[in-house]
């Protein structure tokens, strides 16, 4: 073996050997790569950072959802700040790599943990905190028990995270305000958490949907979440007609996909699940008939949310027709 072979294999057995301690550590086992973020162009000033859509994870620092930001005339309007001190920190960095100006604003659109238990790392740097006040209402209900779960995804990565809610908030259901030159308008949409808003940046025609969209895989039904709110909301982002969304989750879309990917979906869930629980039909034989829609079955996590979405569905309007 000549020297450039043994360099080459002694590079490799490192990678080997850092791979299984990361994964002995995670818990992974070095089936999950590392995720780095890193900022996607969307269109003049305003940027994407896209994050995996599996579950969160110490490879993935709890990023497992879409961030941006949009570079103003003296700073960075961050959207939305990660899972953690750690995890903000590596948002901030990919923020870095694009522009020398620091981040001075954060926009909250919801209350999920990897939308805003950053935000006290940029809080400490100046940053100001803002949220339509519905948001940091309910990220204050939710924060103890976020904390709790996060922990157990991501382990010591959690350190030095400390829960702290916008101190600049709007009144809903809708606030129009100017940030360092650009004009951002805030709409609640309070479809997967309460308070959860979505964020139109009308002067480049893109929304930041939050946890409003999901492309590429399926909606999330969480127990405090709501379809008949989100259904509506659907509505109220097609009237804005962005040309560009950047989703809760998956790439960097348009309207067209969101509409097939969540709209159709909000749609299916109250006029099929939710219609057969006011006749009456029986859960079982509902979840049975309506299993595997054409239309969905495509989406990644499928399989894993689809029966528990059209259950909670059922149930809500079987007590609330």
């Amino acid at each position: 073996m000549n020297a450039m072979s043994v360099a080459r294999h002694r590079g490799g057995l490192r990678r080997w050997l850092w791979s299984l301690v990361f994964g002995l550590w995670t818990g992974t086992w070095a089936a999950e790569p590392l995720y780095v973020p890193q900022a996607e162009h969307v269109r003049g000033p305003v940027y994407a950072i896209v994050g995996p859509m599996g579950q969160r994870s110490a490879a993935n620092a709890g990023l497992n959802a879409n961030y941006g930001f949009v570079i103003g005339r003296t700073g960075v309007i961050l959207i939305d700040s990660g899972a953690s001190a750690y995890s903000a920190a590596m948002l901030h960095k990919a923020v870095q790599a694009v522009t020398d100006k620091p981040v001075r604003w954060v926009l909250n659109t919801g209350s999920q943990d990897h939308r805003w238990l950053g935000n006290a790392y940029f809080a400490q740097q100046g940053a100001e905190l803002q949220a339509m006040a519905a948001t940091a209402q309910t990220q204050q209900t939710f924060a103890a028990q976020q904390l709790a779960n996060l922990a157990r995804f991501v382990g010591h990565q959690l350190r030095g995270t400390v829960p702290v809610t916008a101190a600049v908030t709007h009144s809903g259901p809708e606030a129009q305000v100017e940030i360092d030159g650009v004009r951002v308008q805030w709409i609640e949409t309070h479809a997967h958490y309460p308070g959860d808003a979505m964020i139109h940046l009308p002067a480049y025609g893109i929304t930041f949907t939050g946890d409003l969209v999901y492309v590429d895989r399926l909606l999330s039904v969480l127990p405090q979440s709501n379809v008949r709110m989100g259904l509506a909301a659907f509505e109220r982002l097609r009237a804005l007609g962005p040309q560009r969304l950047v989703p809760g989750h998956g790439r960097v879309s348009d309207l067209a996909q969101a509409q097939r990917d969540t709209g159709d979906y909000y749609r299916f869930l109250i006029e099929q699940v939710g219609r057969a629980a006011r006749d009456m039909e029986p859960m079982d034989e509902t979840l049975g008939r309506l299993a595997r829609p054409a239309a969905f079955i495509h989406l990644q996590n499928f399989d894993e949310l689809h029966r528990a979405n059209m259950n909670r569905v059922f149930t809500d309007f079987e007590s609330k027709p």
